[in-house]
């Protein structure tokens, strides 16, 4: 349900929580800009890893409705904001309700009725989609095609965008590629939700960072002639996200080889997706994938080729991929324009 014509003219506040930051903003219906963005560290299972996902779970919607409480009050000169739009890292259903979020509370938990519980506590609706449903919608108007957008940051996600709505169920079933079982051996990587072989585990940041110190212990020689050596010497915890990023857009065999490894399970995803839904444009955007840039591209092109793709050459398969805009904006104007755009199906009843 959208804003409604008297409401649309009004600012909004939007928010984005994935494993590692929360970001709140003003979003503006008229220009599409955002102002005000506030970033702060979830506080999920990377922050305090020693609680269960029930204490988790507890401590971050306590934290979103003061995060989202103190942003709205900060908004009071204002002619008032009508409603708060929240893209959330893991599935929601379409009534906002939350059905799992390993990377922000682990394994397990409750399913939470988020926008009921933030409605309540906020006094004005609350509308929560899956954070790459609301990202879909700012690339929706300028893509010609149907589209895949992945995103890879701290998990990975995708939604399938075609003939004007976001592939997925009304449970929140669909979108979760990062938990498809790309390995299944049993000592395969294990993923935030508690399986293993999870594509999310062996291909998101998290899953690089883990595959980086891996090798680095299994060949002390050659991590300490690498590049990701030099960019991790220094840093408070050795390899970072942030080192093997930087190793790789220097051109370092070492990091490079990690990230290969993560890159054929990803390609080899795309590859059946081509192939059983035919979608020929995949929008890559998260921290981790940005972060490198277009070698990220390049890389995940050379991987796809060697895949192979049914029907279509390697200057195809190359040509599929592409990376989003470059800033880290995706699920705040996503959701800002889910929130007037109709794409939400309905109010939580609490906040009607």
């Amino acid at each position: 349900m959208p804003v409604d014509g008297a409401q649309e003219a009004r600012p909004l506040v939007v928010a984005d929580i994935g494993g590692t930051t929360l970001r709140i903003a003003r979003w503006d219906p008229h220009t599409g800009n955002l102002s005000g963005v506030r970033r702060r560290p979830v506080s999920g299972i990377t922050a305090r890893p020693g609680l269960d996902a029930r204490e988790l779970q507890a401590g971050v919607v306590d934290q979103l409705s003061s995060e989202l409480s103190d942003h709205l009050d900060a908004e009071a000169s204002d002619a008032g904001i009508p409603a708060v739009g929240l893209s959330f890292a893991g599935p929601v259903t379409s009534d906002g309700l939350v059905t799992a979020a390993p990377t922000i509370w682990g394994e397990g938990g409750e399913p939470l009725p988020l926008g009921a519980v933030l409605g309540e506590r906020l006094g004005r609706p609350v509308l929560v989609a899956n954070d790459i449903t609301a990202a879909v919608w700012r690339y929706a108007e300028s893509e010609p095609e149907p589209f895949c957008l992945i995103t890879v940051s701290s998990g990975i996600g995708n939604k399938v965008f075609r003939n004007g709505e976001v592939l997925v169920h009304p449970a929140g079933y669909g979108g979760e590629l990062g938990h498809w079982r790309s390995d299944p051996s049993p000592g395969a990587a294990r993923c935030d939700c508690g399986g293993r072989g999870h594509l999310g585990a062996l291909a998101s940041g998290r899953g690089m960072l883990s595959a980086a110190r891996r090798a680095a212990g299994g060949d002390p020689a050659g991590f300490a002639g690498s590049l990701l050596a030099v960019h991790a010497k220094g840093r408070a915890h050795g390899i970072t996200n942030e080192a093997l990023a930087a190793a790789i857009r220097g051109g370092d065999p070492f990091a490079t080889a990690v990230l290969r490894g993560g890159l054929r399970h990803l390609s080899s995803a795309i590859a059946a997706m081509f192939t059983t839904i035919g979608i020929v444009r995949y929008i890559v955007i998260g921290g981790f994938a940005l972060a490198i840039g277009e070698r990220y591209i390049e890389l995940l092109g050379d991987e796809l080729s060697q895949q192979g793709c049914f029907g279509m050459d390697p200057d195809g398969m190359r040509n599929m991929v592409r990376l989003g805009m470059t800033d880290d904006d995706h699920s705040l104007i996503g959701i800002g324009r889910m929130l007037t755009s109709g794409a939400f199906s309905g109010i939580c009843p609490s906040t009607r």
